[in-house]
């Protein structure tokens, strides 16, 4: 009986592990199905921390996100080099002391995401 038990417990717990790796250190899949944009939007939403100032079609503490796209666009700016700290503003300069903190959050993002984040803002242009 003792044998029994035993071997039920045993396979009890080796029907319980868990079948999937993880995999860390590697994108997470989900975020690897994402559009640009999709990807992009998340960012700007979270680890991002962008909609703590920005709005998407009106001024908040920084410009709205349609005037950035607008502007960079009109300009031909490199959005993605403001990002990685490696561009002058050319939206209201006086307001990058403000934008700092979250440069420094941008500049540790990968190309992909920075991208991405690039790719949302030039979405939202009507």
């Amino acid at each position: 009986m003792k044998k029994v038990a035993l071997l039920v417990c045993l396979m009890f717990f080796i029907s319980c592990k868990k079948e999937t790796e993880e995999t860390f250190g590697q994108p997470n899949p989900v975020e690897v199905s994402k559009t640009p944009e999709e990807l992009g939007k998340s960012i700007f939403e979270g680890k991002g921390n962008c909609v703590a100032c920005h709005k998407i079609n009106e001024k908040f503490v920084g410009p709205s996100v349609q005037d950035i796209a607008k502007i960079y666009k009109k300009q031909n700016g490199n959005l993605v080099s403001f990002l990685k700290d490696e561009a002058k503003p050319i939206i209201d300069p006086s307001q990058y002391e403000l934008m700092k903190t979250n440069l420094a959050l941008t500049k540790e993002m990968s190309d992909e995401e920075l991208k991405g984040l690039e790719a949302y803002i030039y979405s939202q242009v009507k």
